[in-house]
C-alpha cells in the first residue's frame, strides 16, 4: 500500500468528464476510467458510443461494473484530500468574492474562471486545468461572476473578437455568420487601445482634478486675503470712529467746561455781593439798636451828647445799580459743534485722501482706441488726448466705431479684478467719463444709463455734474473738478468717481452686474463755436497735471 500510495498522483482519481473525483468508478474496454453516472449520462446523449477520451467505437455498449481496486484507491484520496483540506489555508468566499462552482457544501474563494467550462474553480479544483493536458488548453481568467455573459448567446462560443463596426463583442462565428462586411480585431487589441484611452481620459480627469484643486487654493487664497482685507478695514473704522467719539467727548467736555466756568464767575460774583450785604446789615442793626437804647434815656444831658453822632449814617455803598446778571450761553453749543465740525472736516479729508490712494494702487496705463473713435474726434499720437473737432474726418464706419455721438473707448478691455484710471478735465465745459460694456450699442444717439451698459459721471452747461444712472441723479459739488479719478471694482460691481486734487468722492455705481468685458469709455463732447475745445487727458497717477 505504501508503494501505490507512493505512485497515486491526483489526476488519476479525477473523471475527465465532470473534472471531479471518481464517484463509482468504471472502466471501459479501451482502458480509460469515469464516474458511472458520467459516462452513462454520456452515452445517453449521443447516437454513438465511444470513449470520450480517445474517441474509440464500440458498435454494442459495454456492460460497466465499478472497479473496486480504483474505488478503494479513491476512498483513500478522498480521506487524504479532506485532510488536507482541513488544514489547509484556503478560506470560503466572502460576500462580493466569486465562490467556486465545484465545491460542495462550504464554497471556497475561486482563484480562476474558465472561459470553456464556464465554471469557477478554488486551489483544489483548478489543478486539473493545470496538469492535465486536454485542460491545459482552455483559457483561464480571474474569477468573474456570469461567465455566461462571456459566451456568445446566439453561437454559444466565447467571445473572442470585437466588432469595431457594432461596437461589441463577438465569437469566432459571428464575423462568418452574422457580421460578414464588418471590421473586426482581437479582444486583446481592443482591450490595449481602449486602455490607452482611459489613460489618456485619466490624464485628463487628473489635470481637471489638478486645475480645480489649485483653484480651491485659489479660492481659499481669496477668503484669505478677503478676510485679512475685511480685518485691516474693520480695524481702521475702530481707529477712525474711536476717534471721532474722542472728538465728540472732547467737544462735549469743553462746552460743559466753559458752561461750569461762566456759572462758577456768577456765583463768585453774586457770594462777593452777598457777603458786602450782610456786613453791612449787621452794622446797620447794631447802629438800630443803638438809636433805640438812646431814644429811652430819660437823661436829658446823655442823649443831647450823644444825638449828633447816632444820627449820622453809617459808610455803606450804594447798591442801587449793582446787579448779578446770568451769564448768556447764546450760541455757546453752535461755537463748540462748529470747532467739531472743522476738526470732523479735517478728519474726513483725511480718510478721503487715504481711499484715494488705495485705489490709485490699481492704476493702469489707458490709451485711446483709434478704431472705435467718432469721426468727429481728433486724438494725439500718444493716444492720451481726446477733442472734438469742426470738420468729420473721412474714416471706415467699421462696426467698433461710433457713429454719431463723439465717443470714444480705451484699448484695453478688463473682465476681472480692480482697474484706475484718472483724466484731466480742466477748462472744459462739458464731458462724458466711466466705463462701458463691450456690448453696447455704438450706432445712432446713445443713452448714457447702466441699463445700455454704461457707468459715467458727466458735466453739462459748465456748471451741472450729473451721475448718469436712470434717472440721472443730480450732484451737488463742493468745488469744480479738473482731475477726475475712476475706478472699477469688477468683482463687487462698483464703479467710483473721485475729484484727484481735493480727494473728495464724487459718486459711486453699487451693485452692478457686469457680466461682460469693460473699457474705459471718453466723451470730450461736441466743441460748439470754440466754447468746449479743451481736451480730454489721461493721466498717470505720479503726475500733476
Amino acid at each position: 500500500m505504501s508503494a501505490a500510495r507512493c505512485l497515486r498522483s491526483k489526476d488519476q482519481f479525477l473523471c475527465s468528464i465532470c473534472l471531479d473525483v471518481f464517484t463509482d468508478p468504471v472502466t471501459t474496454p479501451c482502458g480509460h476510467n469515469f464516474c458511472k453516472h458520467c459516462i452513462t449520462q454520456h452515452w445517453d446523449t449521443t447516437d454513438l458510443c465511444k470513449c470520450p477520451l480517445c474517441t474509440e467505437m464500440f458498435h454494442t455498449r459495454p456492460q460497466l461494473k465499478v472497479n473496486t481496486f480504483i474505488c478503494e484507491m479513491v476512498a483513500e484520496f478522498r480521506h487524504e484530500a479532506q485532510q488536507k483540506a482541513s488544514s489547509s489555508e484556503q478560506q470560503a468566499a466572502k460576500p462580493g468574492e466569486v465562490p467556486c462552482d465545484v465545491c460542495t457544501g462550504t464554497k471556497l474563494k475561486a482563484l480562476k474562471s474558465c472561459l470553456v467550462c464556464l465554471l469557477s474553480y478554488c486551489d483544489s479544483h483548478l489543478e486539473p486545468h493545470l496538469t492535465m493536458s486536454g485542460l491545459k488548453r482552455h483559457q483561464l481568467i480571474h474569477p468573474v461572476d456570469n461567465l455566461e455573459d462571456r459566451i456568445c448567446r446566439k453561437h454559444d462560443k466565447p467571445l473572442e473578437l470585437f466588432c469595431k463596426t457594432d461596437q461589441t463583442c463577438v465569437c469566432l462565428l459571428c464575423p462568418v455568420l452574422d457580421h460578414k462586411t464588418h471590421e473586426f480585431v482581437p479582444l486583446k487589441e481592443e482591450y490595449e487601445g481602449k486602455k490607452a484611452e482611459l489613460g489618456k481620459t485619466e490624464d485628463e480627469i487628473q489635470q481637471m482634478i489638478q486645475k480645480r484643486r489649485l483653484k480651491i487654493e485659489e479660492m481659499k487664497e481669496s477668503v484669505k486675503m478677503s478676510k485679512d482685507a475685511a480685518d485691516r478695514e474693520k480695524a481702521e473704522g475702530v481707529q477712525v470712529f474711536t476717534a471721532l467719539k474722542e472728538s465728540v467727548e472732547r467737544g462735549l467736555d469743553q462746552l460743559i467746561k466753559e458752561i461750569e466756568d461762566k456759572q462758577k464767575t456768577t456765583q463768585k460774583q453774586a457770594e462777593g455781593f452777598i457777603k458786602d450785604l450782610e456786613q453791612e446789615v449787621s452794622e446797620l442793626m447794631k447802629r438800630s439798636s443803638e438809636v433805640k437804647q438812646l431814644s429811652r434815656s430819660e437823661d436829658h444831658l446823655h442823649l443831647l451828647q450823644s444825638f449828633s453822632s447816632l444820627k449820622a449814617a453809617p459808610p455803606t455803598r450804594d447798591w442801587t445799580e449793582v446787579r448779578v446778571r446770568p451769564p448768556s450761553y447764546e450760541g455757546t453749543v453752535m461755537r463748540v459743534v462748529t470747532q467739531l465740525e472743522e476738526t470732523l472736516s479735517k478728519d474726513k479729508k483725511k480718510l478721503l485722501e487715504a481711499e484715494l490712494k488705495r485705489v490709485q494702487q490699481y492704476a493702469v496705463d489707458v490709451t485711446l482706441d483709434p478704431a472705435t473713435a467718432n469721426s468727429h474726434l481728433i486724438l494725439s499720437d500718444d493716444g492720451k488726448q481726446v477733442y472734438c473737432g469742426d470738420v468729420r474726418n473721412n474714416l471706415p464706419d467699421n462696426p467698433e466705431r461710433f457713429s454719431r455721438c463723439p465717443c470714444v473707448l480705451g484699448t484695453k478691455s478688463f473682465a476681472s479684478g480692480r482697474f484706475y484710471f484718472q483724466v484731466q478735465v480742466k477748462a472744459k465745459t462739458e464731458w462724458d467719463l466711466g466705463v462701458a460694456r463691450e456690448s453696447i450699442n455704438r450706432k445712432g444717439i446713445i443713452t448714457l444709463r447702466p441699463h445700455g451698459g454704461y457707468w459715467t459721471v458727466c458735466l453739462k452747461n459748465g456748471n451741472e455734474y450729473k451721475a448718469c444712472a436712470g434717472p440721472p441723479v443730480r450732484l451737488s459739488l463742493h468745488s469744480r473738478p479738473e482731475k477726475v479719478g475712476v475706478f472699477v471694482d469688477y468683482e463687487e460691481g462698483l464703479v467710483s468717481f473721485h475729484d484727484v486734487d481735493t480727494a473728495a468722492l464724487i459718486y459711486s455705481f453699487t451693485g452692478c452686474s457686469f457680466n461682460d468685458k469693460l473699457y474705459p469709455y471718453f466723451s470730450p463732447c461736441n466743441n460748439i463755436w470754440g466754447n468746449n475745445s479743451a481736451p480730454l487727458i489721461i493721466c498717470p497717477v505720479n503726475q500733476t497735471v
